[in-house]
């Protein structure tokens, strides 16, 4: 199977030019993806893109990772319903710096035959002058034909319109790939589908003024069966970067996604070929309370972002939390599992709290009397162990490493309570 085959059997492809599936099952070519410098990581959204490029190494072209420290500073309107805020060139180069570490998970830049490559376009686009850009690419571009650009035509219908810098944006991405064609001989860029008119844009600057074909094939944009946008949660934005979003959180994102989405995303995001998935498929099917394909999904994805000790580590902290046994994790491992739960903290009492005002002055439930109901119906357990009577008191010798209860309300409800013993 040719990479545009793998790449239409995982549902990767969107849109593509005409020629690219020949052009992909013909000799070896290289192609481009542009990431975005404007965050410090990549989030989980991106790793659709990140994987169709490792894709196409694996089936044998010439990657290229292109990071757009120079366009960074300007800002892509694609997708965007307002103008964003501009960044200065210290915090684009840092970003710069974290996306591409994150790239290096995925490519091999010391291959043999195909290494991948890493470019940054503020090698060019920081020199380019305002009169050279204007007379070599913007002479090629009608404001016809750039403001009947979806990203464009939104924001000029919107309240509050699109910049001009904005607005050129589009010329920029399109120069980067002629730079890319002339140093490279790159004839491909890839990306989102809200990146298909910033392609063709490069498509058409390389025919007028090399008199080259190029070609273009853009991705789905990732949703959710339930209609969500997809790599959000109540903490927010699910990063690659571990700092960002811990190692267990990320593994848990993966392991919770909908029965519905498991299989789509099982193609989107692993490796895993046919076979595999489809015995996935199938065992899920018939055992849907084992998650089959969400554990496989949340092993590999996380093996590939974060390691296979980053997959040991997060599937033993799962097992300690589902068995009750808070009390055999680290502090670090604790603190990683609960780091995106509810908390609150308490000051230090040596007679300990009574449970009932200890759940209601931690916003755990509204009021004593509705903690005293929740104890009566079983739905309240601290560190693992259940709450059978409203008269219960909490010692300070209770807490997991000396200042730590885990409130569980009802099946999935986690709150942290911190005991302060200053």
């Amino acid at each position: 199977m040719d990479v545009y085959g793998e790449f239409e059997w995982r549902g990767l492809i969107h849109a593509a030019t005409e020629g690219a599936r020949d052009a992909l099952g013909g000799e070896k070519l290289t192609g481009y993806i542009g990431f975005d410098p404007s965050a410090p990581s990549l989030h989980v959204g991106s790793l659709l893109v990140v994987m169709a490029l490792a894709h196409l190494q694996r089936a044998g072209h010439r990657p290229i990772g292109l990071v757009g420290g120079g366009t960074g500073l300007i800002g892509d309107p694609s997708g965007k319903t307002v103008e964003r805020q501009l960044l200065t060139p210290e915090r684009v180069e840092e970003n710069v710096r974290g996306i591409r570490t994150q790239l290096e998970r995925f490519l091999d830049f010391d291959a043999a035959t195909n290494p991948a490559r890493l470019v940054d376009n503020a090698e060019w686009l920081t020199k380019l002058g305002a009169i050279d850009f204007m007379r070599d690419v913007g002479k090629h571009f009608t404001v016809n034909a750039m403001l009947a650009k979806e990203s464009v035509k939104r924001r000029i219908e919107s309240e509050d319109g699109i910049s001009y810098t904005e607005f050129s944006y589009s010329l920029l991405q399109a120069y980067d790939y002629l730079v890319l064609h002339d140093r490279y001989g790159c004839t491909l860029q890839m990306g989102g589908s809200d990146q298909w008119g910033n392609i063709t844009a490069g498509m058409d600057l390389i025919r007028r003024v090399r008199g080259a074909k190029a070609h273009g094939v853009v991705m789905p944009l990732v949703t959710t069966a339930a209609g969500t946008k997809f790599g959000k949660t109540e903490a927010g934005a699910v990063w690659l970067d571990p700092a960002l979003t811990k190692p267990y959180e990320f593994y848990q994102f993966w392991l919770n996604v909908d029965d519905r989405d498991a299989i789509k995303y099982l193609k989107f995001f692993t490796f895993l070929g046919q076979e595999r998935i489809t015995e996935l498929e199938i065992a899920s099917g018939a055992e849907p309370d084992r998650r089959h394909a969400q554990r496989a999904l949340a092993q590999e994805v996380t093996r590939l972002v974060h390691g296979g000790e980053a997959v040991r580590d997060a599937e033993s902290s799962a097992e300690k939390l589902f068995k009750g046994d808070l009390r055999d994790m680290s502090e670090a491992e604790f603190l990683d599992v609960f780091s995106s739960v509810p908390s609150s903290q308490i000051p230090f009492l040596a007679e300990g709290w009574a449970i009932t005002e200890f759940l209601a002055s931690n916003a755990v439930v509204g009021s004593k009397s509705e903690a005293a109901r929740l104890i009566r119906g079983g739905g309240v357990s601290v560190n693992g162990n259940r709450i059978a009577d409203e008269k219960t008191r909490l010692r300070p010798e209770d807490a997991i490493h000396g200042q730590y209860f885990v409130v569980r309300k009802g099946k999935k409800d986690n709150f942290l309570v911190r005991v302060l013993n200053d």
